[in-house]
Formats: structure tokens, sequence, C-alpha cells
């Protein structure tokens, strides 16, 4: 199970699209409302209905977190001290955490990115506290999970697919949805 977690402020690109592209592959995923509330906005003013409230949900047949980017969705899920408790556990038992756009500032405050290789939105790199900044549009080290932003979520989506069931139904899923 992949939770996809959405505050108020959510990008919507970003998180739609990784809920989709890991459903066609497959990979049972939920969308979780940190809010309290399961319908969620997002930056631009679009409304998704989640599937499960945050304090429904059982991290143990977790396999990823995962947070979409966008302001000030991201700020809203690094101030979630429930969510934030399940990162830093999962990173503690190097279980699968991926963020995208300025969602990785949360491993960054959260102080997950000691000596490892992140990406991050354009501009944003002084939020990747401890890590190796890259340029590149994802980026996996280990079992973090990267990338830049709303351009970037089909690559990243793809790439959480190639982790979580491989590079074959990855790359199945890029041709028919014609990628690249």
């Amino acid at each position: 199970m992949v939770y996809v977690h959405f505050a108020e402020g959510f990008e919507e690109i970003e998180a739609v699209a990784i809920v989709d592209v890991l459903r066609r592959g497959g990979i049972e995923t939920k969308s979780v409302s940190v809010t309290g509330n399961l319908t969620v906005c997002g930056s631009h003013g679009i409304s998704i209905c989640t599937d499960i409230l945050f304090e429904d949900v059982d991290y143990g047949d977790c396999e990823m977190i995962v947070l979409p980017g966008g302001m000030p969705g991201t700020t809203n899920l690094l101030a979630h001290e429930g969510l934030t408790s399940h990162i830093i556990s999962f990173a503690k038992n190097k279980k699968y955490l991926a963020a995208i756009c300025a969602a990785p500032m949360v491993f960054g405050k959260l102080g997950l990115l000691e000596s490892k290789k992140a990406t991050i939105y354009p501009g944003m790199e002084e939020n990747l506290i401890g890590a190796m900044a890259q340029s590149d549009r994802v980026v996996i080290d280990g079992n973090i999970i990267t990338s830049k932003g709303p351009g970037t979520a089909l690559e990243f989506s793809l790439a959480l697919v190639s982790i979580l069931k491989s590079e074959e139904e990855a790359a199945k899923l890029k041709k028919a949805m014609v990628v690249g």
C-alpha cells in the first residue's frame, strides 16, 4: 500500500499524477487527507475528494509515504505532527519516502537527508538540510526519492512504479501513456 498525503494547498498536478500512475501500475494506492476532511483544496483552487482520513490510516501495511508539493501544502504537511512522526519512523526503518516539488523540504527539516542526494523545486535548495543537492529531475538515494516539480510528476511517478513493481512495468506504462 502507498499513501499519498494531501494537505490544503497541495500541488494538484503532482498529487493526481502520482495516484493515477501508481494505480495504473497495479499498486494499491490511497490518497490521504491530513485536514480532517475528505475534500482537500489544492494550491490552484481545485478540490479533490481523498480516499481516507489520516486518522483512519494503518501505516503497518504501508510500503511508501508520498508527499506532493505545492504551497502552502508542503508547510501544512510539515506542521502535521502525526504525519511527521510516521515519516521519521519510516526513515529509521529504511522504508520508502518520496517527495516532489517543495515537499523534499519536509525531509530536510526533519533531518532525514544527511549525506543523501536529493532534489527540490529550483530555488529551494537551502531546505535540503544536510543533503547533497542535485539538479536532476528525479533523484533516488536508497529509500529516499525526490523530484523537482509539476513538470517532473510523470517521471517521478514512473520511478515509484519502477521501485515498487519493476522497471519493465514502468516502461510499459511509459509507452502506454506516451511519456517522453
